[in-house]
């Protein structure tokens, strides 16, 4: 680990066990998880109720995802020694990569309300929080570390990010930038700060970023990073082919090792529309009207409309949560590793959807359940439409569509989360062409097997039509007209998905069209979409 732990608790025998231990202790700082785990599996047995036995071998375990093992060791070291708050965090830290939320939040704020002054601990129960969507706690946590050990970027870094979500840019920028003062090849911080604000011709990053990417030759992760802000600036500047160039060099760079197959994508939405008897409406779900789901291709408006509806005072946001996927995984009984593939679909034809529905809903709690409606904004929630119009037949279910060439164009422009799959399409520009037609095709199926149950609301124009749009979304949730819906910018509520600072601003047009702006650079995409009839009308 990054930095020392002591796991005391209970007594070894005699000093050669002590010094098998503290052995075990050494090795997990070092970060040699198998010879931590090595040692401490094999005292064990002997020393059951060692509470620092139990948490070596559980942080080892965890270090190398054996996730129920870990949960096993860190609940025992927990139960042992409750008042350790690095124990309480480690646990909370395995729930959390269990994709067991609401148990991670609350071990969390057990960890917390212990105020230990362990920056590590602090930082990681911040983490922890952002996992779970608890964004304020997040930056509770994460500032208290800063101001423990202002020196270590990585938590100036994390502070910043957590300020983004909740709207205080100005601060954002500033621990961004302290956070390269104190490490200038803390790569994606040059991102997060290009993004913060729109660049100008006087005001930029670019000869630093310019000097930094000099710096990066070998460094695949610096190459991304940095030609994505360089990227992101030169548009900003209206400089769109030595943009594009940037994008391209940048995305190349993090495509490296991920080995994504557009065939793999295309057998999980084939296996998706095959099972349309299983998916097709019922009333055997879990009676519940709280879920709105926006679902829709990433980059297309589930933001904005997510702001818009969270703006009325019987409806609070609930993020981007995995929980539907979590859950349905679990109810399949598949093993497989992936959340979603072509064995958890096909195990998933005999479920209780009412047990599915009612576990999902309860997985939310305590972030919802205060008000009558919540919005789960996953866009990829699209995946699993049918089967939360099994499990929720009165959960509402709402698509965005926007312009093909945009949505594929903002796709590809925007690094999303680097360790989800959902994703991988989006490091091609041509992989995420071939993806939105799988996406075009899936929507069309559900439309057809579900008439009728899903709305779907064009981007462009809700931007063109905002009250017009707005009204109808209100209507569709069964809400009545308020007026802050209008001004959805004033939503003062933590936004952490890649909209985080446009959300800030009101509704604006300068996205609509932004392909044009690429010219013969969007060619291949554009014969390609239109030649597959997703595109009308003239270029």
């Amino acid at each position: 680990m990054s930095d020392q732990v002591n796991p005391v608790g209970g007594d070894t025998k005699t000093g050669e066990d002590a010094r098998r231990y503290q052995c075990a202790v050494d090795a997990l700082n070092r970060g040699q998880w198998r010879e931590a785990q090595r040692v401490s599996m094999s005292m064990l047995h002997e020393y059951p109720s060692h509470a620092g036995v139990s948490f070596v071998a559980g942080v080892a375990a965890l270090q190398m995802e054996q996730v129920p093992l870990a949960l096993e060791l860190l609940k025992r070291a927990v139960a042992l020694n409750p008042h350790r708050p690095d124990y309480l965090t480690q646990y909370a830290r395995a729930l959390a990569a269990g994709r067991f939320s609401r148990e991670a939040e609350e071990i969390a704020d057990r960890a917390f309300a212990l105020q230990t002054q362990d920056a590590l601990t602090l930082d990681t129960l911040g983490v922890v929080y952002s996992q779970s969507n608890s964004y304020t706690k997040a930056a509770r946590a994460f500032s208290r570390a800063a101001e423990l050990q202002p020196e270590r970027a990585g938590y100036r870094f994390n502070l910043a990010t957590s300020l983004t979500f909740a709207g205080s840019l100005d601060e954002a920028e500033r621990e961004y930038e302290a956070c390269l003062r104190l490490d200038p090849r803390y790569w994606k911080a040059w991102l997060a700060l290009s993004q913060l604000r729109k660049q100008t011709a006087t005001d930029n990053h670019i000869e630093r970023l310019r000097v930094a990417l000099g710096e990066a030759e070998t460094d695949l992760n610096g190459q991304m990073y940095l030609n994505l802000a360089l990227s992101k600036e030169l548009e900003d500047l209206d400089d769109y082919p030595l943009s594009f160039d940037h994008l391209v060099i940048g995305k190349r760079a993090g495509r490296h090792g991920r080995a994504y197959s557009t065939e793999r994508d295309r057998r999980i939405f084939e296996a998706l529309m095959a099972s349309s008897e299983t998916v097709s409406s019922g009333r055997d779900g879990h009676a519940n009207s709280e879920p709105i789901f926006v679902v829709g291709m990433p980059r297309s408006g589930t933001t904005l409309v997510e702001r818009i509806l969270s703006s009325h005072s019987a409806v609070s946001s609930a993020g981007e949560l995995q929980n539907f996927g979590v859950a349905l995984k679990r109810a399949s009984g598949s093993r497989t590793q992936h959340m979603l593939d072509v064995e958890t679909i096909t195990a998933a034809n005999e479920l209780d959807w009412a047990r599915l529905g009612a576990t999902y809903v309860a997985s939310t709690r305590p972030g919802t359940g205060h008000k009558r409606h919540f919005v789960d904004k996953l866009p990829h929630n699209f995946l699993y439409a049918g089967f939360i119009a099994r499990a929720l037949p009165d959960a509402k279910i709402i698509c965005l569509r926007r312009d093909p060439m945009d949505v594929c164009l903002s796709n590809f422009r925007q690094l999303f989360a680097l360790t989800s799959p959902y994703y991988d399409y989006s490091f091609d520009l041509m992989d995420t062409g071939h993806y939105f037609l799988m996406f075009d095709r899936l929507m069309a199926h559900w439309h057809a097997s579900m008439p009728g149950r899903i709305l779907e609301v064009r981007y462009e124009e809700l931007v063109d039509n905002q009250e017009t749009v707005t009204r109808e979304l209100l209507a569709w949730c069964g809400l009545g007209w308020e007026d802050a819906c209008l001004r959805f910018q004033d939503n003062d509520a933590p936004v952490a998905t890649a909209s985080a600072v446009q959300v800030r601003s009101p509704m604006f047009r300068t996205s609509l069209q932004r392909w044009k702006r690429y010219g013969s650079r969007m060619d291949e995409l554009y014969l390609f979409l239109k030649s597959a009839g997703v595109l009308a009308g003239p270029r």
